[in-house]
């Protein structure tokens, strides 16, 4: 039987037993379809290809540049073939058996330059000093100002920064303990640009008079504090006007660029690890992409031969 009937066979049980849409069934016929043209060009069908066959064809998809998780769906289609050749004694043995998918690659953080950091910051803290404007504007950008140099000095999460008490803002204070997950406690250093921009942002908080409050970003929510949403929102608000793609930013890839830019600029990865709170530093590995672009860049610049062709 040639591999075109083998395939239109498969596909009639796929829509047959397990009612597979026309889509579906038109995307395993592309893939079956390049998997059948491979063998064919190295004189080989379905019902005689082994294991090695099918890593060769997974080699070839990776030249020709397809994605791992393209790669993956492809060889899913083609394991299927094999069991189903398999099942309907077509084939003795199932080579698709033992084959794994390629590894997906973790997606890198996204991560916002130093430069679009600081446009960021001076962009969110732009009119807190006009006195001109109403206290209620000045407190609103005061407190965005605020939460973006904390988070960007210490890499914490969002519901950490959102919920932090007034405590932690008192007079003098050069370092956060932080309750992470699990309960984990972790002390963070603070910025003088953090103390200085919370220092503002309480200063026109007091000035409004309100009822005091136990959290340091009080609200009027349920929560009695700030939510990560409304930060969340606030924030690509200010991206906007900083020139940068809201879609680019969130607190999130704050604590990412914190990260990152600590790395770049010689920290080691157990120091970071200990500052983000994270249980594994094989959590913090994701970053390791900084540490080898560093390293590429300065061979490239150091070594003697490094500009040579």
């Amino acid at each position: 039987m040639s591999a075109e009937l083998h395939i239109e066979s498969f596909l009639e049980m796929l829509s047959a037993e397990r009612g597979a849409a026309k889509n579906t069934l038109e995307a395993y016929r592309r893939d079956l379809d390049d998997y059948s043209g491979f063998l064919a060009g190295r004189k080989r069908d379905p019902e005689q290809a082994s294991a090695d066959d099918i890593r060769a064809w997974l080699s070839d998809l990776s030249a020709r540049g397809l994605a791992a998780s393209s790669a993956a769906r492809r060889l899913s289609a083609v394991k299927q073939l094999h069991r189903f050749l398999y099942t309907e004694n077509i084939r003795t043995d199932d080579p698709g058996a033992a084959l794994t998918g390629p590894k997906r690659g973790r997606p890198l953080p996204k991560v916002l330059s130093i430069k679009e950091v600081d446009v960021l910051l001076n962009t969110a803290a732009e009119g807190i000093d006009d006195e001109e404007r109403p206290l209620t504007e000045r407190l609103r950008v005061a407190r965005m100002a605020a939460l973006l140099e904390i988070l960007y000095a210490t890499g914490m999460r969002v519901s950490e920064l959102v919920t932090l008490p007034r405590s932690a803002a008192r007079p003098g204070i050069q370092v956060l303990s932080i309750r992470g997950k699990g309960g984990r406690e972790r002390l963070v250093p603070l910025t003088d640009a953090a103390r200085r921009a919370t220092a503002t942002f309480l200063e026109l908080l007091d000035a409004r008079k309100d009822r005091p409050s136990p959290h340091l970003f009080p609200t009027i929510s349920e929560s009695g504090h700030l939510t990560r949403q409304a930060f969340a929102r606030d924030l690509k608000t200010v991206a906007l006007r900083a020139g940068i793609e809201p879609r680019r930013v969130s607190p999130h890839v704050l604590r990412h660029a914190f990260a990152s830019h600590l790395l770049q600029n010689g920290a080691d990865l157990r120091s970071v690890q200990q500052l983000l709170g994270h249980a594994d530093v094989a959590t913090t590995q994701i970053y390791t992409h900084v540490l080898d672009e560093r390293l590429a860049s300065m061979v490239r610049d150091l070594h003697p031969l490094g500009d040579a062709e």
